[in-house]
């Protein structure tokens, strides 16, 4: 009996040192996380499930700050006089967006987050804003009556040297395109061009193309997997990789988090020391963007419930975490991805990699590459992009789109890619950052002289708007701004995205467009404030009327606290 307690006890022993093993591993996971809910996605969901739907009604829409009766008069007075503005200018533009809504669900679903939720309702009855526009020229966009207005969208990021200059690749490419026509499946000439130029910016080996930038993530992911025989991906807290499920496992997807999927703490010593520690991470995301706003979620204004958004973003700092990241990275063979599908092209000629001083194993592109048109691209190195392997043919990695390569977009990124290495485009670049740098001191500046408590803050030619006093009505800074003719994309203020090409006499104007519509929100009462009120009191504030909605289960339109 005696060797069988010794042989239990050895099992018991190794049993118990796994199991200690794991629940370290655990541990070091835990720590590992943004104390956020942005890092917990799993209780995310289940606060999002959690709020309850409801609207304010005329009274409490105008006072939800518990402004005095003067104050509501006074907005109500400057609301229905910037409903009636933003109505007549744009009689065609609004019928032909009212008339296809109902018939595009993309636009159903910016229309309804557009602004916080509890505001919705009421502000829909009596502002909209147009979806449509007729033509582009210079800075400026046309909608559908003619009015003009400074375009600060970026066409989610396309947008890098000016939309005259992309409406040239598109021309130039479909002409280079237009005897072979859309031959899918083989190449036209111009792709040899385009990968030996794309060799040499990302300072890779390979390329692949793709679809969109969604896709060129994807395999990139499946790739990296594919190479480390290891399962699980590594993403930072907020950052966005495309709608897929595993690099976007929280609010907005029908799915449970992936087992799969670590979403870590970024710019942290802990999320370091689990990728030391592990042996089954294949991959880690990065987004450059995130370097903005480390462990946050894309700025937007249907979540600006009070005026707490803020900006953190520091050059050396990131640059730095990329290294170590880098680093351990190579320790331990996990493929470093770089995500570059919004920013590439926009920092700096080689992109994110060239500005931050890092190397990735793989780097993703999409954007602006295309010229115009849509695409994405993976670069890489030749270990990570191989897809077969010789010795067990039937392991490969397989990836195919039906419209990857095609002609048009082939031959219009040639001529995007033969642009930028133009003198003129490389003189725009070298002088980049120091221009931009100043234009937001300038506008800045302005906006103190003006005494409006509105700042810009940002990263290069990606800016989000700061607001300095606590307000529950900051989110209507968008359409002032679209009635003194600034077009901004359906996140609102949080995100504006300037082409390069923006002169001085163009910023110019845009400033006092700027402060102008600064100034008017301020004259129709919006910027009033309450001696007492905070930001947390004002969260605090939602969050019990929030409960008092759900617990009470009231269904009154008309919220009061």
């Amino acid at each position: 009996m005696e060797p069988l307690n010794t042989l239990t006890l050895t099992a018991a022993a190794l049993a118990c040192g796994v199991l200690l093993k794991k629940l370290h591993q655990r541990l070091q996971l835990s720590m590992a996380k943004h104390p956020s809910l942005g890092g917990h996605l799993r209780m995310s969901k289940r606060v999002a499930a959690w709020i309850p739907a409801y609207s304010y009604g005329e009274h409490k829409w105008f006072s939800a700050d518990d402004a005095p009766p003067n104050i509501v008069f006074q907005r109500k007075e400057g609301f229905q006089a910037l409903a009636y503005r933003l109505k007549s200018s744009s009689p065609m533009t609004l019928a032909m967006s009212r008339e296809v809504k109902p018939m595009i669900s993309d636009l159903q679903l910016i229309s309804q987050y557009r602004v916080p939720f509890q505001f919705h309702k009421e502000l829909s009855q009596y502002i909209s804003l147009g979806s449509f526009w007729r033509e582009s020229e210079g800075v400026y966009l046309c909608d559908m009556d003619g009015n003009r207005f400074f375009d600060v969208t970026g066409s989610y990021g396309v947008n890098v040297f000016g939309l005259d200059f992309y409406k040239q690749c598109i021309a130039e490419g479909v002409a280079r395109a237009q005897q072979l026509g859309p031959v899918l499946g083989s190449y036209h000439p111009s792709v040899l061009d385009n990968v030996k130029r794309l060799c040499e910016i990302s300072g890779m080996d390979e390329v692949s193309f793709h679809m969109s930038g969604t896709e060129a993530v994807m395999q990139a992911v499946r790739l990296a997997r594919y190479h480390t025989s290891k399962r699980k991906v590594v993403r930072f807290t907020a950052a966005y990789h495309g709608w897929w499920d595993d690099v976007q496992p929280g609010p907005g997807n029908p799915m449970p988090p992936s087992s799969d999927t670590l979403t870590l703490n970024d710019m942290h010593p802990n999320t370091l020391r689990v990728l030391r520690n592990r042996n089954d991470i294949a991959c880690v995301l990065v987004n450059p963007i995130q370097a903005m706003h480390p462990n946050k979620a894309a700025p937007t204004d249907s979540t600006l419930i009070d005026s707490s958004r803020n900006i953190t973003y520091d050059r050396a700092a990131y640059a730095n975490w990329l290294q170590q990241l880098r680093k351990v990275c190579t320790e331990k063979n996990i493929a470093l991805i770089l995500d570059e599908v919004f920013l590439g092209f926009r920092l700096a000629p080689g992109g994110a990699q060239e500005y931050f001083n890092v190397k990735a194993d793989l780097v993703t592109y999409g954007k602006t590459l295309g010229g115009g048109l849509p695409v994405g691209v993976i670069c890489g190195k030749s270990q990570w992009m191989k897809r077969f392997d010789e010795s067990k043919p039937a392991n490969l990695c397989f990836a195919r789109g039906t419209f990857n390569a095609h002609p048009y977009v082939m031959t219009t990124m040639q001529v995007f890619l033969e642009k930028i290495r133009t003198d003129e485009i490389q003189e725009i670049y070298k002088h980049s950052h120091k221009i931009w740098s100043e234009r937001m001191q300038m506008l800045n500046t302005r906006l103190m002289q003006a005494d409006v408590p509105v700042q810009v803050a940002g990263m290069e030619t990606v800016w989000t708007i700061l607001y300095t006093l606590p307000s529950r009505y900051n989110w209507l800074f968008q359409f002032y701004l679209r009635d003194q003719g600034v077009a901004l994309s359906w996140v609102g203020s949080g995100r504006m995205i300037f082409s390069l090409n923006i002169s001085d006499d163009d910023f110019e104007i845009l400033i006092q467009r700027f402060v102008m519509a600064a100034q008017q929100m301020q004259k129709d009462g919006w910027f009033w404030m309450n001696t007492d009120q905070t930001n947390r009191r004002i969260k605090r504030n939602l969050l019990k009327e929030m409960a008092l909605k759900k617990w009470t289960k009231d269904q009154c339109t008309d919220v009061r606290t």
